[in-house]
């Protein structure tokens, strides 16, 4: 089953979710900024991206911009910020059978169901 890790302020998040309900897939609805992420989390998501803690930062955030913009941080460091500040987490992120894809631009979330 597809899961996307969701905030729903997010038109990018909105419109991936509204792509899966139009292709009538199954999927599992995260709330990361209601439910926080533990480390084992952005772990597990950073394996199924296959990528590092870096390339999940959203770094037009202000809280980036403020606090850590020019920092040389360690990926344990990055993963621990992401715990701390969720809203730094890149959105939508969606995940499937141990792989996933940030479904920005839409695009990537489309090839990404076509390849599930």
């Amino acid at each position: 089953m597809f899961k996307i890790y969701h905030n729903p302020r997010c038109r990018k998040s909105r419109e991936a979710l509204d792509l899966l309900k139009d292709q009538n897939i199954k999927f599992e609805i995260v709330y990361y900024l209601k439910n926080k992420l533990v480390k084992n989390d952005i772990i597990e998501i950073l394996s199924q991206l296959k990528t590092s803690p870096d390339k999940l930062i959203r770094r037009q955030e202000k809280i980036w911009k403020e606090l850590f913009k020019n920092e040389d941080l360690t990926n344990d460091q990055l993963i621990e910020i992401l715990v701390k500040h969720p809203k730094l987490i890149e959105r939508p992120i969606i995940t499937k059978n141990q792989k996933g894809v940030i479904g920005r631009p839409i695009e990537n979330l489309k090839k990404f169901i076509i390849d599930s």
